[in-house]
């Protein structure tokens, strides 16, 4: 499936008028969609993780539109150590399939993991022709996924590094950062101009961060088309968390790039699973997790949450004891229990694909309300918005339209939507609840080229709140 980016007023082919979404990407049948997932790693520090269709099941009951698969450069290159590895070509050909099965598209993200070793100052000096080695990895990918419509694009540098480089970031980017991505996006688009670039900025040294955010400013255009800005926010302090993200608005006006967040969400440490209260507690790192989840929204930028694992991924890498990334705390690769006081946040209901434009949406945690407000365009085909009832609505929920089609549905009957009020000219059967993957389907809005004003809310027919 084609995507086209949505960034400021502009699509790659025709001016349109959006309201307040900046950030967003369309579909081949021109809906606007807003992507959210996981990063899903192929190995951890204890070796290879093996995924299955039950994960993937459990993904999309999470909200996940999107998986990020994160390459190991050593199973795919010829630096020192590296090894073309078929099995692992096989590998990525299955978590590409079990994704398209399950209504994800795929994003490939390169890591430089897995050779001998990886030397980023000499990288950029390009003295043994670096640059041409790392794109023949890329180009493996590249014609292998060419022609599947479920790959969206290629996140092309994970977190470019400076280190003991005698330049500053900014010379960085510009001198050696932003002409090696050129020469990869035209690389890349020599097979196939439809698939995206996610492109990052550098990854600063520690003790040099901005606003508490180790990734610097790029401050020079890269002056190509179809491309992605997908930074990192690993931000633990609240108070910055807006001033951060409007850094980034900042920046990919002037790239002109829409966001797509590529990870966020701060690790978790060992001790935050017992603890409630505290600097490490779990009511902590809810309002840290909401805060962030409501400026995504605000924005309207997707955004990826590394990472789809379960504790054998937990590492001393921070003060305060073994901590990770992993949304899960079984000891296992992949898990299943859920750290609900972060996972409840990341499968917040949003609007996954709508056949229109998405002018605003934002998730109420205290009041578990969806507000949306789109404008409708029948001919773009269904609409899809996540709700996630199973863990925000477990005592039911009503679907409002512009307050005069009321619909609700009541897990105590299990029978899908029923109508509680609805003009005589609107057809219910077009709303259908699908319980699987927790959405609800429009398959067409009442009327076409309106305006709608969408409410989720709590409860059968509790509408005195509206």
């Amino acid at each position: 499936m084609k995507f086209q980016v949505i960034f400021w007023l502009v699509t790659l082919t025709t001016v349109v008028t959006y309201s307040q979404i900046n950030h967003g990407l369309r579909d081949e049948s021109g809906r606007h969609v807003i992507p959210r997932g996981f990063v899903i790693n192929t190995n951890d520090h204890k070796g290879e993780v093996i995924f299955d269709s039950d994960d993937y099941v459990r993904m999309v009951r999470m909200g996940a539109n999107t998986q990020v698969i994160r390459l190991e450069l050593g199973k795919l290159s010829s630096f020192p150590g590296g090894k073309l590895d078929q099995n692992y070509l096989l590998k990525l050909d299955t978590l590409v399939a079990l994704g398209r099965n399950s209504g994800m598209k795929t994003v490939f993200k390169m890591t430089v993991y897995g050779v001998d070793k990886f030397i980023w100052e000499e990288f950029w000096l390009n003295k043994n022709n670096e640059y041409q080695t790392y794109i023949n990895v890329w180009k493996v990918i590249w014609n292998r996924f060419s022609n599947d419509s479920s790959v969206l694009g290629y996140d092309v540098v994970n977190e470019p590094r400076k280190l003991t480089m005698d330049i500053s970031y900014t010379d960085l980017t510009k001198k050696y950062l932003i002409p090696l991505y050129q020469k990869i996006i035209d690389e890349s688009q020599k097979i196939n101009a439809d698939k995206m670039i996610l492109f990052q900025s550098i990854f600063m040294n520690k003790g040099e961060a901005i606003d508490n955010n180790q990734y610097a400013e790029i401050k020079f255009p890269i002056n190509r088309k179809n491309i992605i800005f997908a930074p990192h926010i690993y931000q633990n302090k609240i108070d910055l968390i807006k001033p951060v993200m409007d850094r980034f608005d900042k920046e990919s006006q002037m790239l002109n790039a829409p966001i797509l967040i590529g990870e966020w969400g701060f690790p978790t440490f060992a001790a935050t699973d017992t603890l409630i209260d505290g600097k490490l507690g779990q009511l902590k790192y809810k309002e840290l997790y909401i805060r962030t989840a409501e400026i995504f929204d605000r924005m309207g930028v997707g955004s990826i949450k590394a990472w789809f694992l379960g504790n054998r991924s937990m590492q001393n890498f921070l003060p305060g004891g073994p901590s990770t990334w992993a949304i899960f705390s079984d000891e296992k690769a992949a898990g299943t229990v859920e750290r609900k006081y972060i996972t409840d946040i990341i499968a917040r209901p949003f609007p996954q694909s709508i056949a229109g434009d998405i002018q605003s949406f934002l998730f109420n945690h205290a009041t578990r309300t969806l507000d949306l407000k789109i404008k409708a365009d029948n001919s773009k085909g269904a609409s899809k918005i996540f709700i996630g009832a199973n863990r925000h609505y477990p005592d039911g929920f009503s679907v409002v339209i512009n307050e005069d089609l009321v619909l609700y549905y009541n897990p105590l009957k299990n029978v899908g939507l029923e109508v509680y009020k609805c003009p005589q000219d609107v057809n219910p059967s077009n709303f259908i609840w699908d319980t699987q993957s927790q959405k609800l389907i429009v398959l067409q809005w009442p009327t076409n080229n309106t305006d709608f004003n969408i409410k989720i809310v709590p409860g059968l027919m509790n509408f005195e709140k509206l």
